[in-house]
């Protein structure tokens, strides 16, 4: 890249450069407002967020309400400008919680005509669909291996199949040979669906070969977000319009026995696909199954604030910082608590956006670009805020750049490296690494790619919008030098995460959130003032398979 590319001089606010080793200079005015930053400040934000009465932020409840109504005074109190429906800081998010009725069903059919029906919740669990309260499907079965298909990567799971009319069987995974983001991605339920859709299958199937693995519990339903139009707009386990009227889960055991009464080696099987080589074939099954679902619609918010940029031309272009608003309210007692207050998940997310927002509010030079601070709903539910404001965002979505996210930052030590997934694949890696190098931060590879972390925060919307994002997590390195932190964050999130014990009571570093504040501010800010885009780097997968939308 040219000197020339990373030299701000407009306002004299920020000016980079980049030579042998890349180095950002922070304006005098800049640096003043990041130390201004209060700690207890921080600490403020997750103390109301994460108190009793909120009752864990679950959308479409009181508590919930609460929390939109208080990050709603904080952005007014900053001088942060509506930008949601109507003037309002707000974007309605429309929910529907769907349930599976008791008289669904799921059975086998063999070549020679005999019926086997399977046993809910034992041997499968099938979907509600969030559409159509009534639905059935009968058709031949297919095996598809891990149902992906990634030419950029020479592997196809449909290569030579016809599965039009057909159902589709999967082996949850991805081959070993996928990048970390790359084999998360492909084996989402909805990257399965689409590529099912795509092929003309009319149902989808997902097994697993782990013989103690749980179905899915969809006791408590499955939610969707409709659009105006009453059509499901986002779903985690639905594609509209696609006709695909059937997806479900069945167990290892009846994985094992339809692949083996089709003469199918599944051990060899199994071991092909790790190793990159589709192992498709057509099954000597079809089933049937019928499918009924009750439903319970609710309104939840997104809250969207503004701040205008200083640029003729672009200031009507966006960079985006987020964070999801929602937690899991009320559920099964820990310990005798059983309200989730979501401390770190993600009441510290949210106030990392709002102490963001008081940066930017404190510069009387805006950035060239406008800046929204979105905080979503119904994360907790399958990234479904996000999902809807990134396909219908209050502003036009052409103008969306770059996505900076922040979701359980997990503030337990000191901040002394990052992980900024997604980076990787766009030229927002740039930014991150001058604005880590400028706070004294090591930049890290993700420590725990196990995790998938990349598809599990509300930046995966944006990116399936096209958006180049990112999110920033925590690295492994310690002040006492074992550079183990990740050893000390799964002992704690086996105690707290997700459970009624993640409130305030519990450890926490707030200058680690001070200092993700400024990390995300000065990502944000580059951003903001670079006359070019951010671009996703060539050849990428993310940026061919979304980046042209």
């Amino acid at each position: 890249m040219p000197f020339s590319r990373f030299l701000f001089t407009w306002g004299g606010l920020l000016m980079a450069s980049l030579a042998s080793a890349q180095s950002l200079t922070v304006d005098k005015k800049v640096a003043k407002a990041l130390q201004q930053l209060r700690p207890d400040d921080f600490r403020a934000h997750v103390q109301y967020l994460a108190d009793d009465k909120l009752l864990g932020r679950q959308p479409g409840t009181p508590g919930y309400q609460l929390a939109v109504d208080y990050v709603t005074q904080q952005l007014k109190e900053l001088g942060v400008q509506p930008a949601g429906e109507n003037g309002s800081y707000v974007q309605r998010v429309r929910l529907r919680r769907a349930f599976v009725q008791p008289t669904t069903t799921l059975a086998l059919r063999n070549a020679q005509g005999q019926s086997q029906p399977l046993k809910a919740g034992q041997d499968f669990v099938l979907y509600p669909n969030p559409e159509e309260a009534s639905v059935q499907a009968e058709a031949p079965l297919v095996f598809v291996g891990y149902g992906i298909s990634a030419p950029e990567l020479g592997y196809d799971d449909y290569a030579g199949l016809d599965v039009k009319g057909k159902i589709v069987v999967v082996v949850a995974g991805a081959p070993r040979t996928f990048p970390s983001t790359i084999a998360a991605a492909s084996q989402h339920t909805m990257s399965v669906l689409q590529n099912a859709a795509s092929h003309g299958a009319v149902g989808v199937i997902v097994g697993t070969t782990r013989p103690k693995a749980a179905l899915p519990n969809l006791k408590c339903g499955a939610y969707s977000v409709l659009g105006p139009d009453g059509k499901v707009a986002a779903s985690r386990s639905y594609l509209s319009g696609s006709g695909v009227k059937v997806l479900g889960n069945v167990n290892a055991a009846t994985l094992h026995a339809l692949l083996a009464a089709s003469a199918i080696d599944t051990a060899r099987a199994f071991t092909a696909l790790r190793g990159g080589q589709p192992a498709s074939a057509a099954l000597g099954h079809a089933a049937r199954a019928e499918v009924r679902s009750t439903y319970q619609d609710f309104d939840s918010y997104n809250v969207v604030g503004q701040l205008r940029g200083s640029d003729a031309r672009l200031r009507d272009e966006y960079v985006v910082h987020s964070a999801h608003l929602d937690h899991m309210g009320i559920g099964d007692a820990v310990k005798g608590d059983s309200i989730y207050n979501g401390a770190h998940d993600n009441a510290t997310g949210v106030a990392s956006v709002l102490e963001i927002a008081r940066v930017y509010a404190k510069l009387k030079q805006k950035p060239k670009r406008s800046v929204l601070f979105v905080l979503q709903t119904a994360e907790e539910m399958g990234l479904l805020g996000s999902a809807y404001f990134a396909a219908r965002p209050t502003v036009p979505r052409q103008q969306l750049v770059a996505n900076v996210n922040t979701d359980m930052p997990t503030i337990i030590a000191p901040l002394l490296s990052v992980v900024p997934l997604g980076a990787q694949h766009s030229t927002l890696d740039e930014p991150v690494n001058r604005a880590a190098a400028y706070l004294n931060l090591v930049v890290e590879a993700d420590p725990e790619p196990e995790q998938n972390r990349f598809i599990r925060s509300d930046q995966y919307s944006f990116v399936k919008a096209g958006v180049p994002a990112l999110h920033i997590k925590y690295g492994n390195k310690t002040a006492d030098g074992k550079n183990d932190l990740d050893k000390t964050v799964k002992a704690w999130r086996e105690l707290t995460y997700h459970k009624p014990q993640d409130d305030l009571s519990g450890t926490f570093d707030f200058e680690a959130g001070k200092k993700y504040v400024q990390l995300n501010f000065l990502i944000g800010y580059q951003v903001a003032n670079d006359p070019q885009r951010p671009r996703w780097k060539p050849g990428d997968f993310f940026g061919g398979r979304f980046g042209q939308q």
